[in-house]
């Protein structure tokens, strides 16, 4: 099913996945209208999409998730709305009202925003996060959407992400100002990488300062499987236009979807130093501390944190859960998004690993000098 013609509305779109989604709209749809939403838009985006824009309109939206009568004007006369922006925060460094401004009530306030201009499609961008891993650490090897998991969050980042997605599933068939009805599904990636990816910066400028050796904070044994960028870009398109195609549509509202590709299942840092060891990278060979006195080491700091917080507000950079996320085998299957939506990863892990490769090694010298100024 086509969108050509559509007007969609893509917030956080000048982030990581929406910069990519929107590059694929244009290079896919005609569409009508494609608006950025984000707090701020810078024009050199724009200037880079002009090779793939054709007649497609794109326009700028700039302010706050959180404003409804902003958000009322992004949304009016549109037919799809990619609802991408949020703020992750996996260290709890940022405060519960602000994180639960944006992700909650952002995300009710745009709901609403659709009802009252009779948008007809709504897709959430969700998170792996929204299920866990949980405290106790139990593994998931290949779940899929009917898996029973104990599910017992800590994160404020997934809690503030579960409400949100539970808001857009339950919204699914709510009648619309114009007597029709919204259709809602939610999208559940891995942890995304590739170009662009703040993750894998993060990880290279440690290594750096540790003259090229990365830090291991996962053993071998925890095995994930990330999901490329430009694959949860399709999997997002395919949702709008299964979203649009009359004999789907009831199906796939209210259902989420995991999403991966064909990424080989290694631990967080084994794959850090997939994609970093063409780079001239080595890995530590086993964690700085056993696992056990790191979860006492994490536990320590978050009680001196806690004790500091009436004074100053400390983040510590490790803490329990954050080591449970690392050091879990967690993950999931794709076949349910393939059977309803029609997903097939587009980008097989030789071209994905190469494009990442490729663009961590454009960033290399810049992270050095950056590192070197300090």
């Amino acid at each position: 099913m086509s969108l050509r013609g559509d007007v969609c509305v893509v917030t956080g779109a000048c982030g990581f996945l929406g910069k990519r989604l929107v590059r694929l709209l244009l290079e896919e749809e005609k569409m009508a209208e494609i608006r950025l939403v984000d707090k701020h838009v810078q024009p050199q985006l724009l200037h880079t999409l002009e090779d793939c824009r054709g007649d497609t309109k794109l326009s700028v939206f700039e302010g706050d998730i959180r404003d409804g009568d902003f958000l009322r004007k992004t949304c009016r006369g549109a037919s799809i709305v990619f609802h991408i922006a949020s703020i992750i925060d996996v260290n709890d460094s940022v405060e519960y009202s602000e994180i639960y401004g944006v992700n909650v009530k952002g995300t009710q306030l745009l709901l609403e925003a659709c009802i009252q201009e009779n948008v007809v499609s709504f897709i959430y961008t969700s998170t792996i996060e929204v299920l866990g891993p949980n405290p106790k650490g139990e593994p998931m090897v290949n779940g899929s959407e009917d898996t029973v998991y104990d599910c017992a969050l800590k994160f404020n980042y997934s809690k503030t992400k579960r409400e949100a997605e539970q808001i857009t599933l339950q919204a699914h068939g709510e009648v619309l100002q114009n007597g029709g009805r919204l259709a809602t599904c939610a999208l559940r990636p891995m942890y995304i990488y590739g170009e662009g990816c703040r993750f894998l910066l993060g990880h290279m400028g440690d290594g750096i300062r540790n003259k090229d050796i990365l830090f291991r904070m996962s053993l071998p044994e925890a095995r994930v499987n990330p999901v490329y960028v430009g694959n949860v870009a399709v999997a997002h398109l395919q949702a709008a236009r299964s979203l649009k195609d009359p004999q789907k549509r009831n199906d796939i509202g209210g259902q989420f979807y995991f999403i991966s590709d064909d990424t080989p299942h290694v631990s967080y840092s084994d794959f850090n130093h997939v994609m970093m060891s063409p780079l001239g990278f080595n890995i530590q060979e086993k964690p700085m501390l056993p696992l056990h006195l790191l979860y006492v080491f994490c536990f320590l700091l978050e009680v001196l944190c806690t004790m500091l917080r009436p004074f100053i507000r400390i983040v510590p950079p490790l803490n329990r859960q954050l080591l449970t996320m690392l050091n879990t085998p967690f993950s999931f299957s794709y076949q349910k998004a393939k059977r309803d939506l029609g997903y097939v990863p587009r980008y097989t892990w030789e071209e994905a690993r190469k494009h990442t490769i490729k663009w961590l090694a454009s960033q290399l010298p810049k992270e050095r000098e950056k590192i070197r100024a300090k």
